[in-house]
């Protein structure tokens, strides 16, 4: 038999190149990762996370305070306390722990509840003193402070903490989610090529990658803006994105092998053709992340930078460090492969459901369709926000202090509106009287004053801080209550607080969606016009991947917005569906390629569509399940997560890559194509001579049988 001959593409001499000098490229690899996670533990870290929304209400009362009491924007923990018989009957006791308290590291001034007006609830029996922090202490010192706490309770005496700062030394970093998805992706792997060295091929390219990357972070958090949840997930996207850019190529290889090619040819291939189809999908993916600049929000411009910064290095690992370990191990791999080859029972059962899908295309496209439509729905009543302490686990510190702060002074105590009045202590005093008067408000302080212009009032709501009543408020002191003082005393009046900043995330994202998505969908479509020369092709791929995220924000509502399966119900927190967008949307965009791909390398081959649609599945099929397997356990294992957040994104990104896998790829998009047929491949004249041809399949020589 010959076999076909390979021009010779970038990707086969760079693969050529990693063979020939395969010791050369890991120690390239070894000494990038080790000079870099060094250089990254010697200068540290600077994350900062910047919420800041210029222009809004909220942004505009922080900046005041920045400029007129720039003293009081150090961050402040509340020490919760609580007896039955009265705080004040356990006065010793009290102040011995907040003398203890003073004294620790990095506590710049307490607060006693007893020389602080309206700190002690009016049945006495709980109490807060006011804990300020030195800027930028560690979460060490914070745990301290709690355990300190937690030593002083007992006999009655309960005490608890709150605040960010105590809810953030809690939550911790979720190694552990980390390291099981990577043990779960190894073990699948093992299943699939019946070889532990085959499996860890794989693993071991995802996780150098992943931890180069990690370092070059922390020293890019010195120059770009960079958050505090940019490491853990941008771990998260890395793994399984590693994991499933290698996995492609492997098995294109494994293929090749079995198919008769030797291992260095058949890992040309593998790089000319499956390589190819993974700089694709890795540039749709950092197109979408980087579409996230579009909306112009401090807090997402750094995780855009990061973990599109992640999906660069885990490509170029892939295409350099992927073909280095496959010489150094390839034979010992190649033996299992052949040994265990099953590569035409498996394109055998794929080939059989394309077929079946085929002869009935409706059926499985409309049920398919109304499931994906029916987990979409509960995304209509998606509420945007951010977790606070009421939705921290029962048994925290941080949960513990929010019950008893509204069981002893109102729910509201625990989300306050902070009112700006500029012009005056006569606008403040009438500002103060009229909110006091105001339908919601359970009370209002008396003005603070900053400056001679410029005081505060601070207002507590008779809800909760994530009732809908609450942020009603808000809207109705803008738009009603605060206008008609302004308008009487000349005054400038500003709502701000944590719940109107996260009214106006909320808004700043709804409006900038369309937006967003303009730019992802558009771009994406157009190379992915421009890939399979095609119309169809892109519009079915942007329709289906809409389809797909709007399932899994579905998903995400019914579980932590509603409260599905015991979670504690509360709003999605405000950016993550647009990140679960931009990353989903790029990921899509990976299996589409990778089976399309092969589906038009049969079309350009035989010109018989219904033949390319079961040839494309039937060589794809396996992989893209089984990397989609991988990635799902990645992305399932941080919702044992401590933190909210990262348990949100884990359950979004599963259960997108769930139905993209096993419903879109599977079932839908080989009855979609059937229902196109040549069709499927039709582009305009005009628009093929404007759009660029960008090839994924090689171009093959002197092929015979």
């Amino acid at each position: 038999m010959n076999t076909p001959t390979l021009s010779g593409s970038r990707l086969t001499r760079l693969a050529a190149w990693a063979q020939r000098r395969h010791w050369l490229a890991l120690g390239l690899w070894i000494a990038v990762l080790a000079a870099i996670t060094v250089t990254s533990q010697a200068l540290g870290a600077d994350y900062r996370d910047d919420h800041s929304l210029p222009g809004t209400e909220s942004q505009q009362v922080i900046e005041t305070f920045e400029r007129e009491a720039p003293a009081e924007q150090g961050e402040t923990v509340q020490l919760v306390l609580a007896h039955d018989d009265g705080v004040a009957q356990q006065r010793d006791r009290v102040e011995a722990l907040l003398r203890e308290v003073a004294a620790l590291p990095h506590i710049a001034g307490v607060q006693s509840p007893f020389a602080t007006p309206g700190a002690v609830s009016a049945d006495g029996t709980i109490a807060y003193a006011t804990v300020a922090l030195d800027a930028d202490t560690p979460a060490e010192d914070v745990r301290a402070l709690v355990g300190a706490g937690e030593s002083a309770a007992g006999d009655g005496l309960d005490v608890a903490f709150g605040g960010d700062p105590v809810r953030e030394a809690e939550e911790g970093g979720g190694g552990a989610a980390e390291g099981a998805g990577i043990l779960a992706a190894l073990v699948i792997l093992v299943l699939m090529f019946g070889s532990l060295l085959a499996a860890a091929v794989p693993v071991l390219t995802a996780v150098l990658a992943v931890g180069s990357t990690i370092g070059v972070i922390g020293l890019v958090s010195w120059l770009v803006d960079m958050p505090s949840y940019a490491p853990p997930l941008m771990m998260l996207v890395g793994i399984g994105v590693g994991i499933d850019y290698a996995l492609l190529i492997f098995s294109r290889f494994r293929g090749e092998l079995l198919a008769g090619r030797d291992r260095q040819q058949a890992a040309r291939v593998a790089l000319d053709t499956a390589g190819r189809s993974v700089l694709f999908a890795g540039c749709t993916v950092i197109i979408a992340l980087l579409g996230l600049l579009a909306l112009g929000l401090g807090s997402l411009r750094g995780v855009a930078f990061a973990v599109a910064l992640t999906v660069l290095v885990t490509m170029i690992a892939s295409i350099t460090l992927l073909p280095a370990l496959l010489s150094v191990f390839g034979r010992r791999i190649e033996r299992r492969i052949v040994a265990r080859a099953s590569r035409r029972e498996q394109g055998r059962r794929w080939r059989s459901l394309a077929s079946a899908v085929q002869r009935r295309p409706v059926v499985p496209l409309v049920v398919s369709l109304a499931a994906l439509g029916a987990l979409s729905l509960p995304a209509l009543d998606l509420r945007l926000g951010f977790a606070d302490a009421g939705n921290d686990p029962q048994g925290s510190t941080s949960r513990q202090a929010y019950d008893l702060l509204a069981e002893g002074f109102g729910a509201g105590v625990n989300g306050p509106l902070i009112v700006v009045a500029e012009g005056g202590a006569a606008a403040a005093e009438e500002a103060a009287a009229v909110l006091e008067r105001t339908p919601g408000v359970a009370s209002a302080t008396p003005p603070q004053s900053l400056s001679p212009e410029v005081s505060t009032v601070v207002v507590f709501p008779d809800s909760a801080p994530q009732d809908a009543a609450t942020h009603e408020l808000v809207e109705r002191l803008r738009a009603d209550v605060l206008p008609g003082v302004a308008e009487r005393t000349g005054a400038t009046l500003l709502v701000g607080g944590s719940v109107a900043a996260a009214d106006d995330f909320a808004a700043a994202v709804s409006d900038r969606l369309p937006l967003f998505i303009l730019v992802v969908v558009g771009l994406s479509a157009l190379l992915l016009a421009a890939v399979f020369r095609s119309v169809l092709i892109p519009l079915k791929a942007a329709v289906l991947n809409l389809l797909s995220i709007g399932a899994s924000l579905g998903v995400i509502t019914l579980v932590f917005g509603q409260g599905l399966f015991g979670v504690q119900p509360g709003p999605i927190e405000a950016f993550v569906p647009v990140m679960i967008f931009a990353i989903v949307f790029g990921l899509s965009m990976d299996y589409e390629v990778f089976l399309v791909a092969r589906m038009h390398e049969e079309w350009r081959r035989t010109r018989d569509a219904g033949h390319a649609v079961r040839e494309g599945l039937a060589a794809t099929g396996g992989v893209i399940t089984a990397a989609a397997a991988i990635m799902i356990v990645v992305f399932g294992a941080f919702v044992l997560s401590p933190d909210r957040m990262l348990q949100q994104f884990g359950l979004g990104l599963a259960v997108a890559v769930l139905l993209d896998a096993f419903v879109i790829r599977c079932l839908i998009v080989p009855a979609v194509m059937r229902l196109f047929g040549e069709r499927a491949w039709w582009l305009p004249r005009r628009l093929s001579r404007a759009l660029p041809e960008v090839k994924l399949e090689r171009d093959e020589v002197g092929v015979s049988s």
